[in-house]
This record gives structure tokens, C-alpha cells and sequence, in this order.
């Protein structure tokens, strides 16, 4: 008679065979083409609680068990000052999902509340810090976020839109505050319509939006960029895919100013040639 399985291998194995091509197989891709793991690397996985981050400690975990490259992943849940309802629901989810995780503490709401201009972007910056101190504490080199496919599409709308530049999300980057840790995302080629499934078919709560700063969603930039392209590939479904599709085909020799670590460059100087 077969063993019956619990929760947790019965998610797993879900991730794996009925779920595999939605999300195991792009995950695993992204990991692979963007070289994001190398022997020996120690992994802090950010834990935020949505469903995303979610997502990533789960994989994480199964690569560890499957892949062929050896490495280390920890999952690390920080508070920047979740209500105490928040706070019980992403610690809540976790251990549903049976995550071995460490939680640290901080007062990053309360600190980004006292700026009157930009305190999004301070905080995105004091949370990011935060996370680099505590995952070198445990000896991680680097830092898995959950951001996945949609992100990186709507960034890169948002960029030429709001920005006025020519702008990606790079899958794997190295932190300029912070030497020796590399920030990695293999969640890049996953869809989030994919992760939205996994998430209400195993019935996980997550907090809407755990900050108490971020304006309404409905207001926001990219909730309109999201608006957007949901119009857009409602017309021509290959238009998300054409937009992640465009920042891996990019003509330099058709651009009329770009920057390269730093560098300023310009179309002329091809005509000087």
C-alpha cells in the first residue's frame, strides 16, 4: 500500500510533475543560462512572505536537493516593521511550507516613514542593506529575491515611460554597497499567473501589502504599467514575451547614447571609425 504524502511532499512532488513545465523547467533555466549558481555558494533566500518569495524558498530548496551543482540556501525573514497580523501570517506560511528560516528585526518602516520625499526608495535601500549585513552573518555570498518574468517586463516599460531610459532588471548583478555579495533572481523567467496558481491551490495567506507607507495600489505607476500590458497581450499575447524578449536582443549599433559601467558612449563614435 503506498505511503500517503504529507503537505509538503505532496507540494513538491507537484512542483515536479504536474506543475513542472509552469514552473520547475523555467526556473531551472534561468539558473542555468544566467549562470547564477557556482559550486560552493551560499544562498540567503528573502523571505518576505508574498507569494513570490514564497515560491522561491520552495525551489531553492528542491534544486538543493536536485541540481548538480552543490551550494547552500538559507531563508531569511526580515521584519521592517510588519504589524503584529502581518507578521503572524508570513511566519504562518512558512512553516506550512515547512521552511527552515532565520527571522531578524528591524525599525526600516519607521525610519523610512520620517522622510517626507521618496521614502519608498529609502526603504527599498535600508531593507536591501539590512538583508546584505544579516546574510553575510550567515556566511552567505549570495541573495536570492523573488522577483520573477512580470517584474522584469513591467520594469523595463517602466524605465522607458516614467524613467525617460533604456533599462532592465538583470537576472544577477554584483551589490555596490556591499563587496563580495551578488544579488541573483531566479525566478526571472517565471510567469506570475503560474505562481498566482500554485499559490491558491494550496491555499497559502499571504499580506497584501505589508507596508504601511506604499500608497494604494490602484494609484501606483506600475499597477498601470501592469494595466497596460494586460491590454496589450489581451490583443497580442506575444507582447510580454517580446518585451522580456527585447532586452536579450539588444542593437547597440542602432542606439543613439548608451552607458557601459559608467562610460558614456554615442552612435559617433562608430561614424569616426
Amino acid at each position: 500500500m503506498a505511503r500517503e504524502l504529507g503537505f509538503v511532499e505532496a507540494m513538491e512532488r507537484d512542483l515536479l510533475t504536474v506543475r513542472r513545465k509552469a514552473l520547475w523547467r523555467p526556473f531551472v533555466r534561468a539558473v542555468r543560462s544566467y549562470e547564477l549558481l557556482q559550486p560552493g555558494d551560499r544562498v540567503a533566500v528573502c523571505v518576505s512572505g508574498g507569494k513570490d518569495s514564497l515560491m522561491l524558498a520552495v525551489l531553492m530548496r528542491l534544486l538543493k536537493r536536485h541540481f548538480e551543482i552543490p551550494f547552500e540556501a538559507r531563508c531569511l525573514i526580515m521584519d521592517p516593521g510588519y504589524s503584529p497580523e502581518n507578521r503572524a501570517t508570513v511566519e504562518a506560511s512558512a512553516r506550512r511550507l515547512g521552511l527552515d528560516y532565520t527571522l531578524v528585526e528591524s525599525d526600516v518602516f519607521e525610519a523610512a516613514a520620517i522622510r517626507e520625499k521618496h521614502p519608498c526608495f529609502m526603504c527599498a535601500r535600508m531593507r536591501r542593506g539590512c538583508l546584505y549585513r544579516h546574510a553575510r552573518e550567515l556566511g552567505c555570498n549570495k541573495l536570492a529575491l523573488g522577483h520573477h518574468f512580470d517584474d522584469v517586463v513591467e520594469t523595463t516599460l517602466m524605465a522607458m515611460l516614467y524613467g525617460g531610459q533604456v533599462q532592465a532588471m538583470p537576472p544577477r548583478l554584483r551589490a555596490k554597497n556591499a563587496p563580495g555579495m551578488e544579488v541573483i533572481r531566479p525566478l526571472y523567467r517565471v510567469r506570475e499567473r503560474d505562481i498566482v496558481n500554485w499559490q491558491e491551490a494550496y491555499a497559502l495567506k499571504c499580506p497584501r501589502c505589508a507596508c504601511r507607507l506604499a500608497r494604494r495600489e490602484e494609484d501606483s505607476a506600475r499597477s498601470a504599467v501592469k494595466a497596460l500590458i494586460a491590454r496589450l497581450d489581451a490583443q497580442n499575447p506575444r507582447v510580454s514575451q517580446n518585451i522580456f524578449n527585447s532586452i536579450h536582443t539588444v542593437q547597440l549599433d542602432t542606439l543613439v547614447e548608451w552607458k557601459y559601467r559608467g562610460e558614456h558612449h554615442s552612435f559617433l563614435e562608430g561614424l569616426e571609425e
